[in-house]
């Protein structure tokens, strides 16, 4: 009896090349299928003109019927029904059912972070992994890994100038881009970089463009007539101010109103700050004290985050099974056969996807 699985050795799957590069297609339209019957029925008889003169041949007629019936596929590509499984087996060595090994790229384009970054959870987790990459693996990526790399990074660029949200994040990510991009072009030469060097300039180009739209952004005045954060209490703002991990946020939260700028000078504030991502040892090292002979907190954690890595916080991150070696979203998750899948789940942080692909 036939093999039902979906395992390497199940038959293949059709697949179509779009700009994020190629996806697997489940099914045609019910379109496609009428119009390549009709066209799979045109007689390959002679075509004349009015004036009876032989226009085509029999073999002009079924290379015509083919372009057809192709120009036809690709334009109806988008009523196309796919399927991409968001997970991926990380392999680091042959076996007898997979032969070689799992990349960087690979991963990054099989996990679908096109569709993260517009989950609010993901956004600073795609974010971070992006600026990894541009910082230390950009040269790994493979040529077709580099094109959906620089695809989500339009997404995210346009998705910030249409709500506004989180620009400090992109121009960090793209300060860091753009200057792996100078070093590489101009220092290291047309060796390390996979592609044409051209290419490469024309996105170093499109990067500053991105960072002059950035720069230019002003933000829209929210015009609400209801209860703005104004008007709840203090012990409520500060509340608010006490749930921020980044020091930055703290900062620019206390330059939207007075009294906001006064709780965001708390030295308490900066104290739980600097106790949440820093050791006690790290603290000695450091100490920075004020005219009065206090401790400026605000000070050391800036000085500490210089030194020190801070924790990382995310609303949501991919996770590995180690019973599996599987990688994949939480959510989606994947076909774990672990007794009890749940132990075998532990969450990946982005430094730990790089190393992940690190043989």
């Amino acid at each position: 009896m036939p093999f039902l699985g979906q395992d390497w050795r199940s038959p293949g799957w059709r697949w179509i090349k779009t700009e994020d590069g190629w996806k697997r297609c489940e099914s045609f339209s019910p379109e496609l299928e009428d119009e390549n019957s009709q066209l799979n029925n045109i007689s390959h008889t002679v075509i004349l003109t009015d004036d009876d003169e032989e226009i085509y041949r029999t073999e002009d007629c079924e290379f015509a019927a083919k372009k057809r019936k192709k120009d036809h596929f690709w334009n109806n590509t988008k009523s196309q029904c796919f399927y991409r499984e968001k997970w991926i087996y990380v392999h680091k060595e042959s076996t007898r059912e997979r032969h070689g090994y799992c990349t960087l790229g690979e991963a990054f384009n099989r996990l679908d972070f096109s569709s993260a970054i517009q989950d609010i959870r993901r956004f600073n987790y795609v974010v971070k992994l992006l600026q990894l990459i541009a910082k230390s693996q950009l040269t790994s990526l493979s040529g077709a890994a580099q094109k959906n790399y620089f695809n989500i990074l339009d997404k995210i660029v346009r998705k910030v100038l249409e709500d506004q949200h989180n620009p400090r994040l992109i121009k960090d990510l793209l300060q860091d881009l753009s200057s792996t991009l100078c070093i590489l072009i101009r220092g290291v030469g047309k060796s390390v970089l996979v592609g044409n060097i051209n290419i490469w300039i024309c996105r170093l180009e499109t990067i500053l463009t991105w960072q002059q739209q950035l720069k230019n952004l002003q933000m829209n005045k929210q015009v609400n007539n209801g209860l703005t954060l104004s008007d709840l209490p203090l012990h409520m703002l500060n509340n608010i101010l006490y749930k921020f991990s980044d020091g930055w946020d703290i900062i620019t939260l206390g330059q939207v109103t007075p009294t906001l700028y006064m709780l965001s000078e708390d030295r308490q504030l900066w104290k739980k700050l600097c106790q949440y991502h820093f050791a006690e040892k790290q603290f000695c090292r450091h100490l920075i004290l004020s005219e009065k002979g206090h401790i400026d907190w605000k000070l050391m954690y800036f000085a500490l985050q210089k030194c020190y890595p801070i924790k990382e916080q995310y609303g949501d991150t991919l996770h590995f099974c180690r019973h599996c070696s599987i990688l994949f979203w939480k959510d989606t998750g994947h076909p774990c056969t672990a007794n009890d899948p749940d132990t075998c789940f532990m969450p990946v942080s982005p430094q730990h996807f790089i190393d992940l692909f690190k043989f």
